[in-house]
This record gives structure tokens, C-alpha cells and sequence, in this order.
């Protein structure tokens, strides 16, 4: 079986330099998350 060393190489390099932020990656954005799941509920009065 032939290997492409050469497009594996760049598939590497390619997911090396990958930067996608993904929502619960830990950070600021996943604490204000977390934070807002966490707050008080709101209280609700019914007629």
C-alpha cells in the first residue's frame, strides 16, 4: 500500500494550527456559562 507522506505531513500541520474555540472549552466564555446556569431562578406568581 502507497503512503502519501507528503498529504499526511499537511493534514498534520493543518490540525496543529487549528484555533476553533469550542463553547465548553475552558475559559471566561464556559465560567459566565456555568455562572448563569447556576443563578437563582426566577420566581413566577400565577394569576
Amino acid at each position: 500500500m502507497k503512503t502519501n507522506k507528503r498529504f499526511i505531513k499537511s493534514i498534520v500541520d493543518t490540525a496543529a494550527k487549528d484555533t476553533t474555540v469550542m463553547p465548553w472549552a475552558r475559559g471566561s466564555r464556559r465560567a459566565a456559562f456555568i455562572a448563569k446556569r447556576n443563578a437563582a431562578p426566577v420566581v413566577r406568581k400565577s394569576a
